[in-house]
């Protein structure tokens, strides 16, 4: 998907704290100029929108960033783009040329991520962690941990200081 020379990261996002901390993270630490960065969104199977439909299978189009910035994303995908996500995003763009695209997966996170990082060819993935405490993480599952044992590329998980 990168041009020679450039790097794909992805980013797991769904608008938690914890995933705008990644995204800050991502943006200050490791894109650099060229790189090509791919906010990775995963919707339940249960959303029903028109567009699930037609990609349910291998996710959404790449969706550039601003065409993410239309209105109609909410209806056409049931995703309210984040206005500080956004601007961190621009701002990556126009002062490091960085380019920034979404892709929009249906099901279970923990596998579309990884389904993700094998189709996108991600070079790097950057997820935020919720912090669960070690009963719930056994329980509940962690997407973090799932992600990190299973991606077939570097992964970082950035905690949040909240």
């Amino acid at each position: 998907m990168a041009a020679e020379g450039s790097r794909t990261v992805g980013i797991g996002m769904d608008y938690s704290p914890t995933s705008k901390v990644a995204v800050r993270w991502a943006v200050d630490n490791l894109v650099c100029a060229g790189d090509h960065v791919v906010l990775i969104h995963v919707l339940s199977k249960s959303d029903h929108h028109t567009e699930k439909q037609l990609w349910e299978e291998h996710g959404s189009p790449l969706i550039p960033l601003g065409e993410f910035e239309d209105m109609n994303l909410t209806v056409r995908y049931g995703i309210s783009p984040d206005g500080e996500v956004l601007d961190i995003l621009h701002t990556a763009s126009e002062t490091k040329g960085v380019k920034v695209v979404s892709k929009i997966y249906w099901g279970d996170p923990r596998e579309k991520i990884c389904d993700a990082v094998e189709e996108l060819k991600l070079d790097s993935l950057v997820v935020g962690s919720r912090g669960l405490g070690a009963i719930k993480r056994v329980l509940l599952g962690s997407v973090s941990n799932y992600v990190v044992v299973h991606a077939t590329c570097p992964v970082t998980v950035v905690k949040s200081n909240a």
